[in-house]
């Protein structure tokens, strides 16, 4: 059978070509549309779709408050189509907080066109929300996304010695892609202030990685930013791939160095997990803990194998707590896994990991 995707945009246009650009795959079937949630709902009352394609801004009743209440009532796996500007950013990000599973970005000028040229992403994320357990999560709440002001775990965060950050430099590496953002979110916020250094890719659009870090580091007693070229991963900080980016990391004088970088897709995404991933397995001795959350496809099953095989520690999530059981799947199929864990878990483990010594 194939997907039925709903629509809701206010942009006739939008809906139009979207009608348009579904009807070429055999996949998925445009189930309707509608330019308001007001309208829409009724009409997912009476026939429940597969996949939402949510828009943000609209007049009447945003996207988020609508995404807020279907996600409270009834959940839809949602992917959200967000403008790439400052507020529509910060949108789609509390819209992931609630339970969306995916975004795909669209500009505010030369739409039609962009639409078209992004076609294989839009129906990737499409196939990948039909496939998801969309959840509900505790930053969904109205008002708590994005607080103004830190919360007590970013408010207490404490210096970490200099000494401790360099002389105890055992890396954690997490992948991740659909559902990622919420079970990130779980596992940074459970850890201390002076957790080891933490690099993360997480499938994400240009733009957007940078704002998320900025969320993430008003919520974790570890500072959060987006990774820039050089930085050095140190005790009780965490660097966010940048979306459309790769990030590796390199090692010099016992230390690990960002390199951020362009370059082509790997496994169609850019950032790669595998490029991530293989860029440690090539100069670590087994001191670094890799971890497989969430996500659809197989990136970063080959990497984690070679760091596998070099003697890293290595964790997937589990079926059960995964939004969709992909990524980790892959990597344990390939035997690159050591321990399946759920994702309450893997906070713990990391700090288990950094007790070994």
């Amino acid at each position: 059978m194939s997907i039925q995707v709903f629509v809701i945009d206010d942009s006739a246009i939008v809906r139009q070509t979207l009608a348009h650009l579904l009807q070429g795959d055999p996949e998925i079937e445009l189930a309707g549309s509608a330019p308001n949630p007001l309208i829409a709902a009724p009409m997912l009352r009476k026939k429940r779709p597969d996949v939402l394609l949510l828009d943000i801004e609209m007049p009447g009743m945003d996207g988020l408050t609508f995404l807020r209440q279907q996600m409270a009532e009834a959940p839809i796996p949602t992917v959200i189509c967000s403008t790439l500007t400052t507020e529509g950013s910060r949108m789609a990000l509390e819209a992931l907080a609630a339970g969306a599973v995916g975004v795909v970005a669209k500009p505010r000028l030369g739409l039609k066109q962009f639409l078209e040229d992004s076609r294989r992403e839009l129906v990737a994320a499409l196939k990948s929300a039909a496939r998801s357990r969309p959840r509900q999560a505790s930053g969904g709440r109205p008002g708590t996304a994005l607080a103004a002001t830190a919360p007590p775990a970013a408010a207490a965060r404490v210096a970490v010695p200099g000494l401790h950050a360099l002389s105890m430099n055992k890396p954690v590496l997490i992948g991740s892609s659909t559902g990622g953002t919420q079970a990130l979110e779980v596992v940074l916020t459970a850890l201390p202030a002076d957790s080891p250094g933490i690099a993360i890719v997480q499938h994400m659009p240009e733009k957007f990685t940078a704002m998320y870090a900025q969320r993430m580091d008003g919520l974790c007693a570890m500072r959060v930013r987006e990774a820039q070229d050089g930085d050095r991963l140190e005790r009780g900080l965490a660097l966010i791939a940048p979306g459309g980016r790769h990030l590796q990391l390199r090692k010099a004088g016992g230390q690990y160095y960002a390199v951020v970088a362009d370059g082509p897709p790997v496994n169609r995404h850019k950032p790669s997990v595998d490029v991530l991933f293989r860029s440690v397995a090539d100069c670590t001795h087994g001191d670094v803990l890799a971890i497989m959350l969430t996500g659809m496809g197989d990136d970063g099953a080959r990497g984690m194998k070679l760091l596998h095989d070099g003697g890293a520690r290595c964790l997937a999530q589990d079926e059960a707590s995964c939004v969709v059981f992909g990524m980790p799947k892959e990597a344990i199929k390939l035997g690159a896994v050591d321990q399946v864990l759920p994702l309450d878990r893997m906070a713990s483990a990391i700090q288990q990991f950094d007790a070994r010594g």
